[in-house]
């Protein structure tokens, strides 16, 4: 019998740390765990990684040599910025020439403010000269003088040490030679903008210290557990790596808990066009899938622009457990207060024998706050939070089944006594709530669409966490689109850590990229990908090119292990793939057809008659690329598919392309181009120019067999 493989994602708060094992053949939740975060003991959150690490191997039957991938997500560096418990950075800046001066100013970062009151330390020192070497002396003289004040990391930046980072490797290397931690310019970011560059580094530095110790003592006791799977840690895009890459830029893993969500939506729920919702009790974390893929930009610290990216996640102060703010006898918002600030429970998780004869009283959730936030007090003695929670219940907008279900007869009889307080009908009164919820979520998710040009037709709303189910469902018929609640969402970015890709981003500033540069980029990303754990064959690779910015970038993706389990163990057959087109599609089976196959992929074409005042006609055709398991990959209002040979692929590009290609006065608009074979798929759609889209292909026909079918799709 083979035995079972088993992936483990943990997920890291800052109240608990949770834990699941998932089957890595079929996605199935084998096990969960739950404990209390160890943030004092000794060996800080690591105790509790390997603690619940024990548990779910114990209790579970699951034998170390079973776990093939391990990964964990954390909290650690948001907190740490968040809460100023960050290590002083001594800066060690170079510059020559007419730009020296300019050089001297962008490096200094001064001390940078993280939170109200909180300032990472800096310490600069300028040395105007083109070679570290010769001024090796002065240099180290300033690395002692760091050492004295008490500085563990020195950050070493030099004017276009992007394009050559021989004199900041230096720096470090003495760095090292004095005991100092040392991060450089180049290792944050590829891009000019020396300012920002600086400024990342600093941030990145000040984590060092701290996260190389979590780093070193959670390595070690994943490695007595007995799993000989090496641990991966969650970045701030979605993706995961190494624990080597973490002790050389922590930075990426800030903000990793809002990206351990949207991973879970897009590796679990297979999402490839929609917004995610992950809400909790306090606040709701709000993101965009586009075509499979997440949307990043690059993330502020203390209001300061960094070269960090990171998911783009808009958070919103309010989700199932937000109190009702009252004012002059009228419902007038909800949250930010929750119950869980207010240490109230809610009464959506009330018995119906708890609530009794309760009546309203005003409070302020905490000192400084007005008391205008509804609770009711019972003749018993016990103290509930009338919650949004409670309002979706009450209108029956939650569904059956889910986390956020009530005690129908006790959030009842909670509100009944709230109606009476505000003297208006209990449904009135949750309408009022779901109404202005609603509005401050659909405010954003409009944003959302408008800023990333989603197609309506083909959003979904998808809901997770504990409450997923409390809005998504409502904000969705308001709306008028498909929702649905994530399987197992109270879970899903533990979830999301357990099914994380290994990822890696190289950005460079390239005027006008030829096919040198695009060569030589995407080779980097593969390298790095795969020396954060990536398996070679697995890895997929984007390229992007932002002419606007003059920024070139890749985007490598890759599984930390070859998939072990039969592929064809869930593969679906054509009638069954039809269907989910179809219903993808929103339109009857009898009009969709299959016009492509290649490897696991499948093309579906449909055809939409729309009319409008009763006479005009217009016809659509959407097209759906869909995998072997049912996952619809790719969605597009029309495109256009063709499967050709090796030999041809270059010849149909440039016929695609030309024929799909809108000329007006403005120029030519060239389709978006993607590519499917075997396993993979290569999506172009980032690239602008023909000459480019044709040099990117030539070099992924290297990984191509003579014989193998290749699907092309052009979409606009």
């Amino acid at each position: 019998m083979t035995a079972r493989k088993v992936r483990i994602g943990i997920d890291v708060g800052g109240t608990f740390t949770d834990a699941v094992a998932i089957d890595d053949a079929s996605y199935e939740i084998i096990a969960r765990e739950k404990i209390l975060t160890t943030h004092d003991s000794a060996e800080g959150i690591a105790k509790g990684i390997v603690d619940i690490i024990s548990r779910l191997l114990g209790a579970n039957d699951i034998p170390p040599q079973d776990v093939v991938f391990i990964a964990h997500g954390t909290t650690q560096a948001t907190n740490a910025l968040l809460e100023g418990d960050v290590a002083a950075a001594g800066i060690i800046a170079m510059g020559s020439g007419i730009e020296s001066f300019k050089a001297k100013s962008d490096t200094n970062t001064g001390d940078i403010e993280l939170a109200k009151g909180k300032y990472l330390r800096t310490v600069h020192r300028y040395f105007e000269t083109d070679s570290a070497e010769a001024k090796k002396e002065e240099i180290k003289a300033a690395l002692d003088e760091f050492k004295g004040k008490k500085i563990e990391v020195v950050v070493a930046s030099e004017a276009f040490g992007v394009d050559d980072a021989q004199n900041e490797r230096k720096i470090m290397q003495m760095a090292a030679e004095k005991g100092l931690y040392s991060t450089g310019g180049h290792e944050v970011s590829q891009l000019y903008g020396l300012k920002v560059r600086t400024r990342t580094a600093v941030i990145n530095a000040s984590l060092i210290p701290k996260m190389m110790k979590t780093a070193d003592m959670t390595e070690s006791c994943v490695k007595r557990s007995g799993i000989g799977s090496d641990l991966m840690i969650m970045r701030c895009d979605g993706g995961v790596m190494s624990v080597e890459e973490v002790r050389k830029r922590p930075i990426l893993t800030m903000l990793s808990g809002l990206a351990a969500g949207v991973a879970g939506a897009l590796m679990y729920e297979r999402l490839s066009d929609g917004i995610f919702f992950e809400a909790g009790g306090t606040s709701t974390d709000i993101s965009v899938i586009k075509n499979g893929r997440v949307m990043i930009k690059y993330a502020q610290v203390g209001g300061h622009k960094t070269y960090l990216n990171s998911l783009d996640v808009r958070t919103l102060g309010m989700a199932g457990g937000s109190m009702i703010k009252v004012e002059n006898g009228r419902i007038t918002d909800v949250g930010p207060r929750s119950a869980h600030i207010a240490g109230k429970r809610y009464e959506a998780f009330a018995k119906a024998c708890e609530i009794i004869e309760p009546a309203v009283r005003l409070i302020a959730p905490k000192e400084n706050d007005e008391a205008n936030f509804a609770v009711i007090e019972c003749s018993n003695g016990k103290s509930f939070s009338l919650t949004l929670a409670g309002a979706a219940n009450i209108i029956g907008a939650v569904p059956a089944g889910d986390y956020a279900e009530a005690d129908m007869q006790a959030v009842r009889t909670a509100w009944e006594a709230f109606a009476e307080y505000l003297g208006i009908s209990v449904e009135e009164a949750a309408g009022r709530v779901m109404e202005i919820a609603a509005g401050k979520v659909r405010a954003i998710v409009e944003e959302l669409i408008k800023e990333y040009e989603l197609n309506a037709n083909l959003i979904s709303l998808v809901g997770g966490g504990g409450s997923g189910g409390v809005l998504v469902p409502y904000l969705a018929g308001l709306m008028g689109y498909k929702w649905s609640i994530a399987k197992d969402a109270p879970y899903i970015s533990t979830i999301g850590v357990a099914l994380a890709m290994v990822r890696e981003m190289v950005e460079r500033t390239v005027l006008n990229p030829g096919e040198a540069d695009i060569a030589a980029i995407r080779r980097e990303a593969f390298d790095r990908v795969v020396k954060s754990g990536a398996g070679a064959d697995t890895v997929e690779i984007t390229i992007e090119i932002d002419r606007r910015a003059n920024i070139l970038r890749a985007v490598a993706t890759g599984a930390a292990e070859l998939r072990t389990r039969d592929l064809s163990r869930k593969s679906l057959d054509e009638n069954n793939l039809k269907k989910i087109a179809a219903d993808s599609m929103n339109i009857e089976e009898t009009g969709v057809s299959l016009i492509a196959c290649a490897g696991k992929w499948r093309i579906f074409r449909g055809i939409k008659v729309e009319t409008k005042f009763f006479i005009f006609k217009k016809k659509h055709t959407p097209l759906r690329v869909i995998d072997r398991e049912g996952i619809v990959r790719l969605q597009k209002s029309w495109g256009e598919a063709s499967v050709v040979k090796k030999s041809g692929l270059l010849d149909e590009l440039a016929s695609l392309i030309e024929l799909n290609t809108d000329y007006s006065d403005a120029g030519g608009r060239m389709p978006l181009i993607y590519i499917y074979y075997g396993e993979k798929q290569l999506d172009l759609s980032g690239l602008a120019e023909k000459p480019q889209i044709i040099s990117v292909a030539k070099m992924e026909m290297e990984r191509i067999g003579d014989d193998e079918d290749i699907a092309v799709v052009a979409a606009k």
